[in-house]
C-alpha cells in the first residue's frame, strides 16, 4: 500500500509516519501545503491512499480537490470535527481526530483494505485492475452521502404505477430485457439494466445472486444445497425459473444473510 501524508505540522507528520510504518504502510512523501500538494499531484502518480490534514498553512485541503481530480482513497487527520460532513461528501475512508489514536488508525487502514478485498473479489483474477477513487465512491456505503431507490415508477398503459421497494420480490434479466417481479405476482419491464441497478438498490435488502437475479431477503422462503457447492433459492411467489446462487457468490451471500 503506497501512501502520502499532507500535513503542515512536522511533528504530527513524523508521528503519523512512525505509526504507519508499524502497519507496513509505505509513505513515499510528506507535503505541507495546498500549493505544494497541487503541484505534486500534477507531476506524480497518485498513491493508493492519502492521509490528509484539513487546515494547512495556506488554506483548507479541500481546495486541492478544486484543482486536481484525485485518484486516491483519503483518510482525513485533523484537530477539527466541524469539517466531518464536508469530508464525507468527498467519499473519505475515515475521519480521524488528533491526537490520532493507534487503534482508530488501525481500524481506518483495515477499512481501506477490506474495500480493496471487496472490489477485487468482484472481478476475474486474470484482470489487473487498480482500485481508484471512483471505485471507492461506489463501494462506500455512507448514509450521509448515499441514498438508494425507494420505489420504481412503471408505465402501465396510459398510467404510471409506483411500486415501493418493499413490494419487489426480485429483479431479473431475460432475453436482453430487465424485469421487476412483485409480491403480488405481477411482472413489469424496466428500462434499466441490472448492472445499472447495482448502486441503486439498498444492499441490506437486495443481493445479486448471479448475473441474472437480484433477490429481496424478505421474500426468501427456502434455501437448498445445490450441485457444485451452490445454493438454490426459493421465493414466496416467483417460480418462473430456478434461482441459483453462483458458486463464487455463495460465501458473500451467506455473510449477507447474517
Amino acid at each position: 500500500m503506497k501512501a502520502i501524508i499532507i500535513e503542515d505540522e512536522k511533528p504530527s507528520a513524523r508521528r503519523l509516519n512512525r505509526m504507519l510504518e508499524k502497519k507496513e504502510v509505505k509513505v513515499s512523501t510528506t507535503l505541507h501545503s495546498v500549493e505544494e500538494s497541487i503541484s505534486w499531484f500534477k507531476e506524480n502518480e497518485h498513491p493508493d491512499i492519502i492521509f490528509l490534514d484539513i487546515q494547512l498553512n495556506d488554506g483548507l485541503s479541500f481546495e486541492i480537490f478544486e484543482s486536481i481530480d484525485i485518484k486516491s482513497a483519503i483518510i482525513f487527520t485533523t484537530a477539527y470535527d466541524e469539517y466531518a460532513l464536508q469530508a464525507f461528501k468527498l467519499n473519505s475512508i475515515d475521519y480521524l481526530l488528533k491526537p490520532i489514536d493507534e487503534e482508530e488508525l488501525d481500524a481506518a487502514v483495515k477499512k481501506y483494505e477490506n474495500l480493496i478485498d471487496n472490489y477485487q473479489g468482484k472481478i476475474p483474477a486474470s484482470q489487473n485492475v487498480q482500485l481508484n477513487f471512483e471505485d471507492i465512491r461506489k463501494l462506500l456505503v455512507n448514509p450521509l452521502e448515499r441514498e438508494y431507490k425507494r420505489r420504481f415508477t412503471i408505465k402501465v398503459g396510459q398510467h404510471l404505477k409506483m411500486i415501493p421497494i418493499e413490494e419487489i420480490e426480485c429483479l431479473y434479466s431475460e432475453n436482453k430485457g430487465t424485469y421487476l417481479y412483485t409480491t403480488e405476482s405481477r411482472c413489469f419491464p424496466l428500462d434499466i439494466s441490472l448492472e445499472n441497478l447495482e448502486d441503486e438498490l439498498p444492499p441490506q435488502t437486495f443481493f445479486r445472486v448471479n448475473r441474472k437475479f437480484f433477490i429481496n431477503i424478505n421474500s426468501i422462503s427456502d434455501i437448498i444445497s445445490y450441485s457444485n457447492s451452490r445454493l438454490k433459492i426459493k421465493l414466496n411467489r416467483f417460480n418462473e425459473q430456478e434461482i441459483i446462487v453462483a458458486r463464487e457468490r455463495v460465501k458473500e451471500f451467506r455473510d449477507w444473510l447474517e
